[in-house]
């Protein structure tokens, strides 16, 4: 028999073996509850652990891929914008390169018409001879076409004159007066204020003598200035010049030679109408005009038209350059976006279509599959 204290009067009560069985079967149900609890306790707070766990390597995954994703959203951007600058880039130098090869051509249409007018006024005088006189004709074809070429070039710079200054008269040149092509009476405020001999040349060499003659002729008709227009000029004259007392320039200048002319004509009758000049100040500007500083002017003027000439044409072909390197920047970005769209379709297949990019995906892979099989 056992005993047990009692709680409350503290006195030995005997116990029987049931009731000890008894307790001691509640006891046991009572720690096995307990150690349910804890365990079950126990489960959860792992479960809870794991849970816990598996959010936060599930957060730091999404995390990182919406930052990839958001880098990548970022280069596409920037990749488009400079795609975008390049293309605008591009559509403008483009239409500057239209602008110019168009001022090109037609520079190009205005030489090709000139010639051709030319050439067309050549072959009218060499009718209108061969209809005058067959036998005189086939002496000048034996000669050569020098001296037609030569007339022909006079008949043009005559046309030429009369269109650029149209109150002028353009008179045929008197008898005896074997130099002078063509005689130009300069008006000024309705009157006849000046005139000028012309006489044209189209040689290979040059020869003071025509100098001499055109002077002679000046004499006989009382021309103000002469000008002697050559294919051929002295070796110390570029585009024009001024030798004993004759100017002197090419086709190409004619016209404009012919203005500075007219400008010193006109300026030195407008000098003496006015009462308010002396004789010495009008014989001043005449000097001026037939000065070398005059002379020099007008020489810079005309360096300055070649070097600009110069100057287009280098810039011609610096912009050609330009626009090959250009080009090759543009296809090399291109084919990078095409890459790039190919590795992310090929992660992504449902990506949407983009027009123009999966023909040249299928025409590499096509091409690759041919590597491969060669």
């Amino acid at each position: 028999m056992n005993t047990i204290q009692c709680p409350y009067c503290k006195k030995q009560v005997e116990l029987s073996e049931a009731i000890i069985h008894e307790f001691q079967a509640k006891i046991r149900e009572e720690e096995q509850k307990n150690l349910k609890i804890q365990f079950e306790k126990q489960k959860a707070e792992e479960q809870a652990e794991q849970e816990k766990r598996l959010r936060l390597e599930f957060e730091q995954q999404n995390k990182e891929q919406i930052k990839e994703l958001e880098e990548r959203k970022k280069k596409e951007a920037e990749s488009e914008k400079e795609k975008k600058e390049l293309l605008e880039k591009f559509a403008k130098e483009r239409e500057e390169r239209e602008k110019a090869e168009e001022k090109i051509k037609e520079e190009a249409r205005k030489k090709v018409e000139e010639e051709v007018e030319l050439k067309l006024k050549q072959k009218d005088l060499q009718l209108e001879q061969a209809r005058k006189a067959n036998q005189d004709l086939q002496r000048k074809l034996e000669q050569g076409s020098q001296q037609l070429q030569g007339e022909a070039l006079e008949l043009n710079l005559e046309e030429k004159l009369k269109a650029a200054f149209p109150t002028d008269e353009f008179v045929p040149v008197p008898k005896g007066v074997e130099g002078g092509d063509i005689w130009q009476k300069i008006k000024f405020r309705d009157k006849v204020v000046g005139t000028i001999l012309w006489e044209t040349k189209l040689t290979k060499a040059w020869s003071k003598g025509w100098l001499v003659k055109l002077k002679d002729d000046v004499g006989k008709i009382n021309a103000t200035e002469a000008i002697l227009v050559s294919q051929v000029l002295p070796a110390d004259s570029s585009h024009f010049g001024r030798i004993e007392g004759v100017w002197i320039t090419t086709y190409e200048h004619a016209i404009n030679i012919c203005r500075y002319v007219r400008f010193l004509i006109t300026s030195i009758a407008s000098v003496k109408s006015s009462t308010n000049h002396t004789e010495e100040e009008w014989g001043q500007i005449r000097d001026y005009m037939t000065s070398e500083a005059f002379k020099n002017r007008m020489q810079s003027h005309f360096d300055n038209v070649t070097l600009l000439r110069e100057l287009l044409r280098a810039e011609k072909r610096s912009t050609e350059l330009k626009w090959k390197k250009q080009e090759s920047i543009i296809e090399k970005l291109d084919r990078n976006t095409t890459n790039f769209y190919g590795e992310l379709k090929s992660i992504v297949p449902n990506l949407p279509e983009l027009n123009g990019v999966e023909t040249v995906l299928l025409e590499d892979e096509k091409d690759n599959q041919a590597e491969a099989d060669f």
